[in-house]
């Protein structure tokens, strides 16, 4: 499986961009992607979204930068040399979605299926069935099980911020390890233990 995340300009892939990409392929994890761009032309720009992923107007329309068309194409390639493509993340219908409107504006081919695996529904049952409670917002009426709480679950500090693509894809891909597996998947997490496992003792 592919881990991805995409940071963006924007919530909504027809009309804002990306702005970074990252990917590792979970079956060898060393095989990472990562790159930046500029804003398509017209693209909208919301500050909220900025906010999040700590790039400033200035950089996201660099003319000195790749364009989106320029890193979609770079990242298909890059994915072409993967076993497994199918995507897997916290909410992975979005990046799958703004790679496939950027495909549409690069006119390229989107190669991905249409289903993905998603973090939040793998910790989701993992709770459930070791009869743990899953954080709900109450007011919202609805599940609070946010990347952060899953990386908590998983025995993982919060996601840095600003946010990063490439750090997102190894939560991602480290959380769905654990979630999945029940095994630690990349040295930067190796000194979080798994919650739920119990340590082996030394043979006397």
């Amino acid at each position: 499986m592919i881990a991805l995340d995409i940071e963006s300009s924007g919530t909504e892939p027809e009309k804002h961009s990306i702005v970074s990409i990252g990917a590792l392929d979970m079956d060898n994890p060393t095989n990472q992607f990562y790159d930046e761009c500029r804003i398509w032309d017209g693209a909208g720009v919301v500050d909220e979204a900025l906010s999040v992923n700590g790039f400033t107007k200035e950089e996201i329309l660099d003319p000195s930068k790749k364009s989106e068309a320029e890193i979609i194409k770079a990242f298909i390639a890059w994915s072409s040399e993967v076993r497994d493509t199918t995507i897997v993340g916290q909410n992975p219908s979005f990046d799958r979605d703004f790679t496939k409107y950027a495909c549409m504006r690069a006119k390229i081919n989107f190669p991905f299926a249409h289903r993905t695996v998603d973090t939040h529904t793998l910790a989701f049952m993992h709770m459930v069935k070791r009869g743990v409670r899953p954080p709900f917002d109450s007011i919202k009426r609805r599940t609070a099980l946010n990347l952060d709480a899953i990386l908590n679950y998983a025995g993982i500090p919060d996601e840095p911020e600003p946010h990063n693509a490439l750090t997102g894809a190894l939560s991602h891909a480290e959380c769905a390890s654990r979630l999945l597996y029940g095994r630690e998947l990349l040295e930067d997490f190796s000194m979080y233990p798994i919650p739920w496992e119990v340590p082996k003792k030394d043979s006397a």
